[in-house]
C-alpha cells in the first residue's frame, strides 16, 4: 500500500521521519543487529514503518538474496481435513521464517502432480514441500538431479533417498489393533487402500505385525482393499463383506475418508457399536465427534509433522542439511466405538 501521497514509502522516508540512517532502519525491518540497536530506537523504527504503510520491496529483495521467500506445497486433497490442517500449520510455520506459502492439491494424480511441480518451479519458489502420489519417483528423482531443495511429508519412497518427515505408520495401527486383542477380539478386520504408497501399507504391516505376535491366524478375507478414490459404494461393499459370516469383530479404518463412508453405512445398518463391532479410524474428523458413540482413533501429530517439514525444508534451502528419514509417534485417542 502507498503513502497518503500516493508514493511508495522507502527506507529513506522512514530515516528520515525518525531520524536515524538508512542502514538502521534496514538492520531494524530485517531484524539483524538486534542486540547492537537500542530497543527504543527500533520500536519507533518499526512503529513509523507502520504508520507510513511501509511494504518492503520484494523484488529487489530476491534479487539482494537470490530468493523469492516463497515454499510450494502440494498436498493430496486439500478438501481433507488432514490436509488442510498440515496446510495451515506449514503456512503458520513459513510465516516465522518471513516465507509466504503457496498451495495445490495433486487428487493423487501423477500428471497433475508433476504439473503443479513444474509450476511452482517456474514461479521460483525456493523450496518444496510434497506429498506425493503413487508413482511420483520420476519427478522426485529429477528434483534431486536438479539439487532443487524438497521435502516429502507424510510419506516416504523406500529406494529414494531424499528428506522425509513421517508418522510411525506401521507402530500406530499395531497399537490400534493390540487394543483390540486386550478387549478379546480375534476377527479383526482392515480396510486400506490399493496403493503401492509405503506409508499406507504400513498401516498393512503394523495390523499383520500385531496379529501374528499374539498367536491369531491372518485371515486374508478380513483385509479389504479399496480404491484412494474413497468411492463410497466400495467402501461400503468392503464393510459387507466383513459383516458377512463369519464375521469380523473389530475393524480398523486405515484413513478418516474410508471410516466416515463406513460409519454412514453401519449406522444404516443399525450394528450395535462397541457391542456387536469395535471400531478405530486412522486421522481426525470433525465428524467423529458427532458419532454415537464417538470413534476412537489414531491422532497424527499434526503440528509436529509440519514443524519438522518446514523446519526441515529451511535447512535444506540452507544447505546444511543431510538426507534424512524422520519418523514421529502418533497417539491412539480412546474413545466410545472400543470398550474399554
Amino acid at each position: 500500500m502507498p503513502g497518503r501521497s500516493g508514493k511508495k514509502i522507502s527506507l529513506k522516508d522512514i530515516a528520515r521521519e525518525v531520524g536515524v540512517s538508512v542502514a538502521l532502519v534496514s538492520y531494524v525491518l530485517n531484524n539483524r543487529f538486534e542486540n547492537r540497536i537500542n530497543k527504543d530506537v527500533a520500536e519507533k523504527i518499526r512503529a513509523t514503518a507502520q504508520r507510513l504503510h511501509y511494504q518492503p520491496n520484494q523484488i529487489a529483495k530476491s534479487l539482494k538474496t537470490n530468493k523469492t521467500f516463497t515454499i510450494g506445497l502440494i498436498v493430496a486433497d486439500i478438501s481433507n481435513p488432514f490436509s488442510s490442517s498440515l496446510a495451515r500449520i506449514i503456512e503458520d510455520e513459513g510465516a516465522k521464517y518471513g516465507y509466504t506459502v503457496i498451495f495445490g492439491s495433486s487428487d493423487e494424480d501423477l500428471v497433475k502432480f508433476e504439473n503443479l511441480t513444474n509450476a511452482f518451479i517456474n514461479r521460483q519458489v525456493d523450496g518444496l514441500i510434497l506429498l506425493p502420489p503413487s508413482g511420483s519417483e520420476p519427478v522426485l528423482i529429477r528434483l534431486k538431479e536438479m539439487r532443487f531443495p524438497f521435502v516429502i511429508a507424510d510419506r516416504y519412497f523406500p529406494k529414494l533417498e531424499a528428506h522425509c518427515v513421517n508418522v510411525d505408520n506401521l507402530k500406530a495401527a499395531y497399537d490400534a489393533v493390540s487394543l483390540f486383542i486386550e478387549h478379546h477380539k480375534k476377527a479383526i478386520g482392515l480396510i486400506n487402500y490399493k496403493t503401492d504408497l509405503a506409508h499406507l501399507n504400513d498401516r498393512t504391516k503394523g495390523y499383520q505385525q500385531a496379529l501374528k505376535d499374539a498367536g491369531i491366524s491372518i485371515n486374508k478375507n478380513w483385509i479389504r482393499k479399496v480404491d484412494i478414490s474413497n468411492d463410497a459404494p466400495e467402501i461400503e461393499k468392503a464393510v459387507a463383506a466383513l459383516l458377512t459370516p463369519p464375521s469380523v469383530n473389530a475393524i480398523l479404518f486405515a484413513s478418516n475418508r474410508i471410516a466416515v463412508h463406513a460409519l454412514k453405512y453401519l449406522e444404516q445398518q443399525q450394528i450395535n457399536i462397541p457391542g456387536d463391532i469395535e471400531l478405530i479410524g486412522f486421522d481426525e474428523n470433525e465428524v467423529f465427534d458427532f458419532t454415537k458413540p464417538q470413534l476412537s482413533f489414531i491422532r497424527q501429530p499434526m503440528q509436529h509433522l509440519g514443524q519438522t517439514a518446514t523446519e526441515l525444508l529451511m535447512d535444506v534451502i540452507a544447505q546444511t542439511q543431510k538426507e534424512q528419514l524422520i519418523f514421529i509417534a502418533a497417539e491412539l485417542v480412546k474413545r466410545g466405538s472400543t470398550n474399554d
